[in-house]
């Protein structure tokens, strides 16, 4: 099972993901501000290379980091995670649960049932 990250971690992997590889300058760059310090964000970059989200490659002198753990694998996880600590393990008791406390629209609920039957099909 994937390892769960951080809200900071995750923000920086988000970049990654969209990027697909990039140095902490390019990182930077795509939060809005304020902007992280440079050092804050090498540092948990450095943290997502040990917790195995990412690795990097040399390019002169600095890195060029790139995500090694796929956003959908990440989210996966994520997800079931969720249902296992809030739903009792119950993906129909996070649907419910998002029905009954944000209004959901039972024609969203029934496209999403036909949706997951379809893929199921395949």
């Amino acid at each position: 099972m994937t390892k769960q990250l951080t809200k900071a971690e995750e923000e920086i992997m988000q970049v990654l993901w969209q990027l697909e590889e990039a140095n902490v300058k390019d990182i930077i760059t795509l939060f809005p501000n304020p902007k992280p310090a440079y050092n804050t964000v090498s540092t948990i970059i450095r943290i997502l290379e040990t917790k195995e989200f990412v690795s990097h490659r040399q390019k002169g002198k600095g890195y060029i980091y790139f995500p090694i753990v796929k956003k959908s694998e990440y989210s996966n996880s994520s997800l079931n995670k969720l249902v296992e600590n809030y739903f009792q393990g119950s993906f129909k008791n996070m649907v419910s649960f998002f029905v009954k406390k944000n209004d959901v629209d039972l024609n969203d609920v029934e496209q999403l049932l036909n949706e997951i039957k379809r893929q199921k099909d395949e």
